[in-house]
């Protein structure tokens, strides 16, 4: 356990790295409002922390840096306060009140949000599919060999694909197939059901049977949004540490899996190699639930560089959750 002036010492260097990117001397650091102590005190305190493992000296006669668990006694000891700075609250204010459409664009847009704001990676996990069931079903012709299905989940996600039909089917077939579906599918999740009960009449058989096959290639799916990747590029100077790091965060299933972990451990913050993850080793990530009508349906994360502006990235990670849940629940309502 550090004392209080350890504490002070190590925030502000962190802080300084965090905005310079250079390791911090102890002259600067005694310069420093916040800590009023001797330089000389403070390189014995910052020697200190080295031997500790707070801070690392990447050269001999250069300054110190955070250590992984520097971050962390940093991250431990801030408390998010759900606040962000004027410009950034108008930004999100703004952002959710214009948003209208289908959930799928909201949280792709969200992901341009959270990248915007805190200049990291964004990543947004929606619901499962297996986790909403279906409000409605709707069938239309659009050429004489074609229909559109359009299928309205609880989530307000819309499921689109089009069917092939031969030209002998009516609109009264295509009345009879959405209402015998509607019947079997409404309130009901996409993965309940393989095969449709037959309705005794091949045209609608057809038209449903092509909706299920259409419909099925969903049954699996958690919508996964990635924005922000390329300021990747200009937060690591290793080539090799950028191409892991996109290279991971192209497999949806691994991101996917990595934020519900952290979810699960009730993490908000992973730093370095807390996540298990060694591609990611140079990264730190960000997590928070998205909860809508007291369920947690999906979640809202920043992934950077383990140098990143811990309480601007917590609180708007948190303020952005927090409105995307409520958002997502005032639209079901």
């Amino acid at each position: 356990m550090l004392d209080d002036r350890k504490t002070a010492i190590l925030r502000a260097v962190v802080q300084e790295y965090v905005a310079t990117g250079l390791p911090v001397g102890s002259s600067h650091i005694a310069n420093l409002p916040a800590v009023k102590v001797s330089s000389a005190t403070i390189r014995n305190e910052m020697a200190a922390l080295e031997q500790e493992g707070y801070l690392a000296q990447p050269h001999t006669s250069a300054g110190r840096i955070p250590t992984d668990k520097g971050y962390r006694h940093f991250v431990d000891s801030i408390t998010p306060e759900g606040v962000l700075a004027k410009e950034e609250a108008t930004q999100v204010g703004d952002f959710f009140q214009g948003a209208h459409g289908r959930l799928e664009d909201l949280l792709r847009h969200t992901t341009t949000l959270l990248a915007n704001i805190t200049h990291h990676t964004a990543v947004v996990v929606g619901p499962e599919v297996e986790a909403t069931t279906v409000r409605a079903v709707h069938i239309s012709r659009v050429t004489p060999r074609t229909a559109t299905v359009v299928v309205v989940m609880s989530n307000h996600s819309v499921e689109n694909e089009t069917i092939q039909v031969s030209e002998d089917i009516t609109d009264e077939h295509f009345h009879s197939a959405v209402s015998h579906l509607s019947r079997i599918l409404v309130d009901r999740s996409l993965v309940d059901f393989q095969t449709i009960p037959s309705t005794n009449d091949a045209h609608v058989d057809a038209v449903c049977f092509a909706t299920v096959n259409a419909l099925s290639r969903h049954r699996k799916d958690k919508p996964v949004f990635v924005g922000g990747a390329a300021s990747l590029a200009s937060a690591f100077d290793a080539v090799d540490i950028v191409r892991d790091v996109l290279t991971t965060i192209e497999q949806q299933f691994v991101v996917v899996s990595l934020l519900q972990d952290l979810l699960d451990r009730g993490l908000s913050v992973s730093i370095g190699a807390e996540h298990g993850i060694d591609q990611l080793s140079a990264c730190s990530v960000i997590v928070a639930p998205v909860i809508a009508d007291g369920e947690a349906i999906g979640s809202v994360g920043v992934l950077g560089p383990t140098r990143m502006n811990y309480p601007q990235a917590l609180n708007t990670v948190e303020v952005v959750s927090e409105q995307l849940g409520r958002h997502i629940a005032e639209g079901a309502s």
